[in-house]
């Protein structure tokens, strides 16, 4: 039997200030303290971003320990997220593991944010999972790529976005429909009322397994313009769920794509945009139209979230890799 492996896991890549503690692969607490202060700017302030990281740390690993009951003596290994991300509050995440690091004496882990969203469906409880190799669909506000994951510790960018990514587009499709930020919730949440086939959006003819948002979201903008207020704000429900439906077969033609280009019929769907419930009900249908096994975390580990970083470290830590003081934070971290 092996022994149990304590990770304390911190996660300050953008917005969200989130400590995780794990025994193995099971977490034990999970604290997320999301930041409020950027709703009336319409997206993340970079700066008030790394001011509230700063503000918010310490009392959210102090929540994190205590409701996993784990002593700071308990611990054997400090995880945190390297890049990619905002710089300033990456380094703040980057400072306090550091600091614990060395307080501790136990080994310091650094994560690729991406690589963490990934490997969250390995979290003991999550229901099903994948089998090794598989492909990844990563899709959040900052990156859409699709990655070939041969194991936990080798990953492969197959293609990614050449302009926005897919939240990007919920997110400044909203700001043009004038829905507070984030709009991705939200269009997701009117789209339920309303006709996904109403009306017909752009999609990019882009080589490959890569994709392209920013001729959707000028196409949106143009129909906006285009029509009275009246008219949007009578058919709010039908231009959200068309669009929504636009952004969602762009994401499901790929991941198509990418299992007959490769032969794997298994992916995993991650990143904040995994959340979105009419993604979740189209990737349920690809089992039966095209053998297509789709994995999707809780939606507690959808999002932006330390546990993420854990599971990461968990098998980094079994193979001995280990970071060291001098790693710089890298707000651009390639995969």
């Amino acid at each position: 039997m092996e022994d149990d492996i304590y990770i304390l896991a911190i996660e300050t890549s953008c917005d969200d200030t989130s400590v995780a503690i794990l025994k193995n692969k099971v977490v034990l607490s999970n604290i997320v303290s999301s930041q409020k202060v950027h709703e009336i700017f319409g997206g993340v302030v970079p700066e008030l971003a790394s001011r509230e990281h700063d503000r918010l740390i310490i009392p959210v690993i102090k929540e994190s320990l205590k409701k996993s009951k784990v002593k700071l003596n308990q611990l054997h290994c400090v995880a945190y997220t390297r890049g990619p991300g905002l710089l300033g509050s990456l380094l703040v995440g980057t400072s306090f593991a550091k600091s614990i690091s060395i307080s501790l004496d136990i080994p310091l882990i650094e994560i690729n944010h991406m690589h963490a969203h990934i490997l969250s469906i390995f979290i003991e409880d999550n229901n099903t999972k994948p089998k090794f190799p598989f492909i990844a669909l990563t899709v959040s506000g900052g990156h859409t790529q699709l990655v070939l994951v041969k194991s936990a510790l080798d990953f492969k960018e197959l293609g990614s976005t050449l302009d926005d990514a897919a939240g990007e587009a919920f997110d400044k499709s909203g700001k043009i429909l004038g829905l507070d930020y984030p709009a991705g919730p939200k269009i997701d949440s009117i789209s339920k009322k309303g006709n996904p086939k109403k009306f017909i959006f752009t999609k990019p003819r882009v080589d490959n397994l890569n994709f392209s948002f920013s001729g959707l979201k000028t196409n949106f903008k143009n129909f906006i313009n285009n029509n009275s207020k009246e008219f949007v704000s009578k058919n709010i429900n039908d231009i959200c769920a068309s669009l929504q439906d636009t952004i969602v077969q762009i994401l499901i033609d790929k991941i198509i794509t990418a299992s007959k280009i490769h032969k794997i019929s298994e992916f995993v769907i991650c990143g904040g945009v995994s959340a979105n419930s009419y993604l979740r009900n189209e990737l349920s249908k690809l089992k039966k139209s095209n053998s297509i096994n789709t994995y999707v975390p809780k939606l507690s580990y959808s999002t932006d979230n330390a546990a993420m970083i854990g599971i990461n470290a968990y098998y980094k830590y079994k193979k001995s890799i280990f970071g060291e003081l001098s790693d710089p934070s890298i707000s651009r971290y390639p995969l």
